[in-house]
């Protein structure tokens, strides 16, 4: 069996897999778990898996920088064919409306949703992808299964988003989506998954798996927010409406309150910034979690076998690291987290913008005047940018 070295590691994980000249084999089956105790988690944080999805999360981060939704990117024909499936997807939960229940959450019709996902998603996987790939089904299909929620518990977390970016990261493995196909990956594919999952959540009421509340960026979604900030990296400053519909229609009540720490990354002033604090804040808080990576399912694509080079280190000793950036305690405050992941210097005051501050979603004031807010453009990357709104749907966060 191959595996995916990260020798030559550019921005692209993939590009070391297209110079070996030949894609890895591998022996399918149907993944299961393997991290049964908190001890595992080493042995997580040293495996091929770990690495390769670390790999996988910083190469679609480089895919997308800088670019909007609306950009037009290759778009190869397993692109669109797996595109229309989440549509096929989409029609499924049409046709499992939500029924009449005292309980307020976790809408019991979801289950039948969720039986009609499991019974007709390998049949669907051989029809939108080449019969050269149909071996990989049993193992591939699982892990998108697995990605839209338990139907036990009729809930929603990051562990079932992960379960996606496995699927995803599984078909550029095995080959069926390609280097080019990169930036589809994330404004097309990922898209359209968020898109799904937030249907699924509005009209099932599913619960927040395991959710933090306000210590959390989202009750539901992590990765929205690591490859929309890469989209934002180079652009000027932008209302914050734009970022955060969707927990505006789900949360009410000051937005400082329910999404504080939101609200302090609001005070980074710099995207690049932020997207490299959210992925060490994503190693910290999802990958080195036990109560997350005891439910990831492993096969042949996904191993425990140790990494034979670890371009990714684990957040090791991750209290002592936040002490060291001159925090007051091992276990910060939100106010102090911004810090602890590298979004500010040590000693810094999570300072929001005035724009942020004098936004209708947080007061009932007019949002900022284009005057006001060309007073606070600030310079990205160390280049002038000239003052353009984004519309809504042009980052996938």
């Amino acid at each position: 069996m191959e595996f995916l070295f990260f020798i030559e590691y550019e921005n692209d994980f993939l590009r070391v897999l297209l110079d070996l000249g030949k894609q890895p084999k591998f022996s399918y089956t149907q993944p299961k778990k393997e991290v049964f105790t908190p001890k595992d988690i080493e042995k997580w944080e040293k495996s091929s898996a770990y690495q390769d999805i670390l790999g996988f999360l910083t190469a679609m981060n480089e895919s997308v920088r800088g670019k909007k939704l609306s950009y037009e990117c290759h778009e190869s024909a397993v692109v669109k064919s797996l595109s229309s499936f989440l549509d096929v997807i989409n029609n499924w939960i049409d046709e499992c409306p939500p029924i009449d229940q005292p309980q307020r959450y976790g809408n019991k019709a979801f289950r039948q949703f969720y039986e009609k996902l499991k019974e007709n998603t390998e049949s669907c996987l051989k029809e939108h992808l080449p019969s050269s790939y149909h071996e990989a089904i049993i193992e591939i299909s699982t892990y998108l299964i697995e990605s839209f929620g338990n139907s036990t518990r009729i809930d929603y977390g990051t562990g079932h988003e992960l379960s996606f970016i496995m699927f995803l990261c599984s078909l550029h493995k095995i080959g069926a989506l390609k280097n080019e196909d990169s930036t589809a990956t994330v404004i097309i594919l990922f898209k359209k998954y968020i898109s799904l999952c937030r249907k699924l959540q509005t009209i099932y009421k599913m619960e927040p798996a395991g959710s933090q509340g306000v210590w959390s960026l989202d009750d539901y979604q992590f990765i929205p927010f690591i490859w929309g900030s890469s989209q934002l990296i180079m652009h000027p400053k932008i209302a914050p409406e734009i970022c955060i519909q969707y927990i505006l229609s789900v949360k009410t009540g000051p937005f400082a309150e329910h999404s504080n720490q939101l609200w302090n990354i609001s005070g980074v002033k710099s995207w690049t910034k932020i997207n490299q604090g959210l992925f060490k804040m994503y190693k910290a808080e999802i990958l080195n979690k036990f109560p997350v990576i005891q439910h990831v399912l492993f096969g042949s694509i996904f191993t425990l076998i140790p990494a034979p080079i670890s371009k990714f280190l684990p957040p090791r000793n991750i209290e002592a690291l936040k002490v060291g950036v001159g925090l007051s305690r091992s276990n910060p405050t939100m106010e102090e987290m911004p810090v602890a992941y590298g979004m500010m210097p040590s000693g810094a005051q999570c300072t929001k913008s005035e724009t942020f501050a004098k936004s209708k979603i947080i007061t009932s004031a007019p949002p900022p005047t284009e005057a006001n807010v060309k007073k606070e453009t600030k310079l990205y990357d160390n280049k002038p940018l000239p003052l353009k709104d984004l519309p809504p749907s042009e980052s996938t966060n």
